[in-house]
């Protein structure tokens, strides 16, 4: 239930023509307190709750709970939302024995474009792609929660 991941700035769009999948998904929040969100999320034809605790000092890790729940009832729920609906279209790309995930937004974060590699421990090693540039792993700004308040454009 413990969630370790870094992310990075994505600087070009070559991860495209890398990618083996690529799901739409669009997600709301019910609660966005940093120390405890709850997200609902339509990916593809699925729904899902999650809830997501606060992260460590480094950003690096933090609890998270996910159950998928029928799509129908992730439909209505996202309706009962705080403002702010984040739209992206998820693209995974095998590198070395890691997948990565990046998301590029929509919407009021259009523009925006964002890695993250999911990993077993902190300090684990991992292949990185040329075309992951800035780190950003526990900048608040880029957690999904922050963008649904403060989207890209206006920054």
């Amino acid at each position: 239930m413990i969630e370790i991941e870094r992310k990075f700035l994505v600087t070009s769009n070559n991860f495209k023509n890398e990618a083996q999948k690529s799901t739409r998904i669009m997600q709301g929040f019910l609660n966005t307190d940093p120390e405890r969100t709850v997200r609902i999320r339509i990916k593809g034809d699925y729904g899902f709750i999650t809830v997501k605790g606060i992260g460590n000092e480094s950003g690096t890790s933090r609890f998270e709970w996910e159950k998928e729940i029928n799509v129908n009832d992730a439909e209505q729920l996202l309706k009962i939302c705080e403002p702010g609906i984040i739209e992206k279209t998820r693209y995974e790309i095998q590198s070395g024995r890691h997948t990565v995930e990046v998301d590029e937004f929509f919407g009021q974060n259009q523009g925006l474009i964002v890695a993250e590699i999911e990993l077993n421990h902190e300090n684990e090693s991992f292949l990185k792609p040329d075309w992951l540039g800035k780190e950003v792993t526990g900048d608040p700004k880029y957690y999904n929660a922050q963008l649904s308040k403060n989207p890209f454009v206006l920054w």
